[in-house]
């Protein structure tokens, strides 16, 4: 039992998030900088879920998977963004044990889910333009809200598994996260026993889960570019490259962020060098999401006009 004893006497109760140093300079330029794209993308968010709900010309598959992507970029963000500023304002660099694992799994959660959801999204569009005939069946309304569901079952899966093996560490020396939220390689980092299979586990869901959800992509794009080569119309072939170009450019951007973060072991690269890349998809990523894939849209546009001619009809 003295093991048992000497762990509960030193056990950590809290964790200081660091950020991107100690100086006033080095904490404004961040705070002054998540402030403002997490204005954006909550402003984006909050304005494309009611047009997509509301309009009836976007109740399809497509805008379906478009306004759950923006309600998951805005839990997403909102679980990283608060904390961060008010870290960087207040100085109170502070967060609870409980807070931290809290934090923790829902940011698991939600990025779990975006990647597969990425990857629905992708396949969607390959069935709507690689078997159109097949596309009002293969995506029914039900068959897109179970796809959905599923994400996010998969998500809370994978979140559980490592927000539980992350907080079965002891942590009883150094509590200082060198990063701006809870985020596994710095907290295993800390951590003052046997990391080696939290760094097995970790490297083993998070290399599934990129490699499957990018083949998947990966696969819907070959063919979703083979079948627009056959288009005839070179309007049509630009359009569509135009709009497929777009979204690889996101999706390359979320697979390679994330898979520089987590597939690979947390020794191999450093954790300054992992906190700058993670900034791209918990801040950036969600904000540029929404004019991607819907502020770009003919019809979302369409649908912006019509809702803001109304209301200033009604005024």
């Amino acid at each position: 039992m003295a093991p048992v004893r000497e762990w509960n006497h030193t056990a950590v109760m809290e964790f200081i998030l660091l950020g991107f140093g100690n100086g006033p300079g080095c904490q404004m330029i961040p705070s002054v900088l998540f402030l403002v794209i997490y204005t954006v993308t909550v402003l984006e968010n909050t304005i494309l879920v009611p047009i997509m709900r509301v309009s009836s010309r976007l109740h399809t598959p497509m805008y379906f998977f478009f306004m759950n992507l923006s309600l998951l970029d805005l839990c997403f963000t909102s679980t990283i963004a608060p904390k961060a500023m008010a870290s960087f304002l207040s100085g109170s660099k502070a967060i609870s044990y409980n807070g931290c694992a809290t934090q923790f799994f829902l940011f698991c959660l939600f990025l779990t889910t975006e990647g597969f959801h990425l990857a629905a999204m992708t396949y969607d569009r390959y069935t709507a333009i690689c078997n159109p005939l097949l596309y009002p069946v293969t995506m029914s309304k039900w068959v897109c809200i179970q796809m959905v569901v599923g994400l996010y079952i998969c998500g809370c899966v994978n979140a559980m598994v490592q927000t539980g093996f992350t907080f079965k560490l002891h942590y009883c020396g150094c509590n200082e996260i060198d990063h701006f939220f809870c985020d596994g390689p710095p907290l295993i980092s800390l951590s003052c026993s046997d990391r080696y299979v939290n760094n097995l586990v970790i490297l083993t869901l998070c290399g599934l889960i990129i490699a499957s959800t990018a083949l998947i992509v990966l696969l819907s794009y070959i063919s979703i570019i083979s079948t627009v080569l056959r288009i005839r119309s070179a309007e049509g072939r630009h359009r569509a490259f135009s709009t497929c170009t777009s979204h690889v450019m996101v999706v390359t951007l979320f697979y390679g962020t994330t898979s520089f973060m987590y597939a690979q072991p947390t020794w191999s690269s450093s954790l300054y060098s992992r906190k700058t890349v993670s900034v791209f998809y918990t801040f950036v990523i969600p904000m540029l999401n929404p004019f991607i894939y819907s502020l770009r849209n003919k019809d979302v546009k369409e649908a912006l006009r019509r809702t803001m001619g109304h209301k200033s009809l009604t005024k």
